[in-house]
């Protein structure tokens, strides 16, 4: 399935990932080359009026690193909004802390391969005929 996205967003998302967080840096050293159980992640993916940290298509998922502005009142309901506006578009988010990243990555990647379970374990919809 294609997604959509703002043509103006491409420029922007090439300067994020040229000026990634070190968070960002470390979980996409696990990501990236198909690491993740064969599934291809892209960096600052744009998704329609969005630029998401990394996204998988196959799997639907975008997973967002959310360092401590994520933490103000006014950041933190772009994100509800951003959020809401990827799950209408069947794009599932997984968000993570700089401090988890950091702290606790194991913990990260089993809640990936966790999604990625189950992603797995559920059978695609078959329309009906």
């Amino acid at each position: 399935m294609i997604i959509k996205y703002n043509p103006k967003l491409k420029e922007l998302a090439r300067q994020l990932r040229n000026n990634a967080t070190r968070s960002e840096v470390l979980l996409w050293q696990k990501l990236k080359r198909d690491q993740m159980h064969g599934y291809d992640f892209h960096r600052q993916k744009p998704i329609d009026e969005y630029i998401v940290d990394f996204f998988c298509n196959r799997l639907r998922l975008a997973i967002e690193v959310d360092g401590y502005s994520h933490e103000i009142l006014e950041v933190w309901e772009k994100d509800v909004k951003k959020t809401n506006r990827l799950n209408e578009l069947g794009i599932h988010v997984l968000r993570f802390s700089d401090h988890q990243v950091f702290k606790d990555m194991e913990n990260v990647l089993r809640t990936i391969e966790d999604y990625i379970s189950n992603f797995e374990a559920t059978p695609p919809s078959i329309p009906p005929y």
